[in-house]
Parts: structure tokens; sequence; C-alpha cells
């Protein structure tokens, strides 16, 4: 065999050696995957070949609560990326603190189990002895559909149907004529009837508007909030509207 068939032979088998140790690459085991702890690197930088696996196990980003701004960046406690690091964005539809139930001092002449609801500052007070009154924010009628006077509770009901009246129905002739009872009726979880006025004290299934002044007229509360009141007075409770 002359010396040049015996190098090819050899270059030919040496060839095919590494391309069977290629082709057996695909079932070893892969590196895990380690990403640089400094989050001020940029991730180009950690494009690596020993980055390239992205199957592997979950790797760790700091929450953006433990993040200090100094001279000299510390590395932050880890939490798994696929958790959300970012806080949840404030609830828009929040009701102000201010406008929740509380048992205050309220000094009045008006007798226990009277309803006071002074519009301007949006609270109902149910009065109760000893200078006493359970307080509940509410929302109230919008400029132009603002009231004052003294009624009394001459029907209650839970899950109310609304019928609008003629005169609201000539405002916003979109509206149906009738609705069942339901968490997506307009007067909520119960209702309180102000003598022949068509004026309520009602739940609400749009709770931010407590504490704004955006109805026809009736006075809103939190469905929780009016299914408290509803169970404390009864019938023939009077009610003054300020």
């Amino acid at each position: 065999m002359s010396r040049f068939l015996a190098v090819s032979i050899a270059v030919l088998a040496t060839a095919t050696a590494v391309s069977s140790a290629r082709a057996d690459d695909r079932y070893v085991e892969r590196p895990p995957v380690v990403l640089s702890p400094n989050v001020a690197e940029p991730w180009t930088v950690q494009l690596r070949p020993s980055y390239r696996d992205v199957t592997g196990p979950v790797v760790y980003a700091p929450t953006r609560s433990s993040v200090r701004f100094s001279a000299s960046p510390a590395v932050a406690p880890a939490v798994p990326v696929r958790q959300a690091a970012l806080a949840p964005a404030a609830d828009e539809e929040a009701v102000d603190p201010r406008f929740l139930p509380a048992d205050v001092d309220y000094r009045s002449s008006h007798a226990p189990g009277t309803i006071v609801v002074d519009t301007p500052s949006r609270y109902l007070y149910l009065v109760e002895a000893n200078g006493k009154a359970r307080r509940y924010g509410i929302g109230v009628g919008r400029p132009g559909f603002q009231w004052a006077g003294v009624h009394t509770v001459t029907r209650k009901a839970e899950w109310p149907d609304w019928t609008p009246p003629a005169a609201m129905l000539k405002r916003k002739p979109d509206l149906p004529r009738h609705m069942e009872g339901g968490p997506d009726n307009p007067l909520g979880a119960r209702a309180l009837y102000l003598g022949s006025t068509e004026y309520r004290i009602h739940g609400s299934n749009e709770p931010w508007t407590i504490g704004k002044a955006v109805s026809s007229g009736c006075i809103r509360m939190r469905n929780e909030d009016v299914t408290d009141l509803y169970r404390r007075v009864p019938v023939g409770t009077k009610v003054i509207v300020l």
C-alpha cells in the first residue's frame, strides 16, 4: 500500500470518528443555565455557549423592592424569574379608606335609629345612643340632582328590580325599561325606599363611585355597607337628607 493511500485512510477514519462523536452530543446532558447575578450587565454579554440551553432549571432575578441605589451595587436577594418581579398595579377601583364604615362620635339632637345623610361630606350616619353613630361613605347626586328633605323608609328590598323612572328614560332612552335584581343591577344588593319619592338608599355595582357625586339623586353605598345598614333599620326609620 502506498504511503499516500495510508495517510488518506487515516484522515478518513479520524473524520468519521469526530462526526460520530458530534452526532452523539445530542444525548449528552446539557450544563445548567447560570446567569450573571449582576443585573446591570448587558444580556448580550451573557451570550456564551454555556447559556444556550434555555430549557434548564429556573434562574433568579432580584425583585424591584430589594434593589438599592448606591455607589457600589450589591447583589440583591433572588426570586424566580417565572414569578412576577414587580408589584401589581394599584387598584383603580378601590374605595378611599375615609369612606369605609366606622363607629364615630356624633353629637346631635336626633333620636337613636335616625339616618342622617350629609350630602356635602359624602357620609351617611346611623345615629346611636350616647353621642355615637355608625358612619358609612356614600355616593350622592351629581350637580343639578342633589336634594334635601325629611322622609321615612317606606319599603325595603333585597336584590331589588330596577325600573328607570320616566324622566331618566327621557334623558337616556337606551336604558332598559326593566331590569331584574342581581349583581349587575344598578341598585345593588339592598334598597331602602324613601317615602313616595323616586329616591332610594341602595347598593351599587360601582363601588369606586363612593365619595363622589355621580347619581341621579339616589344615595349609593357599597353592597357590603348597605347590607349592614339594611339589617339595622326597620321600615318607618326617619331619614334626614342635608
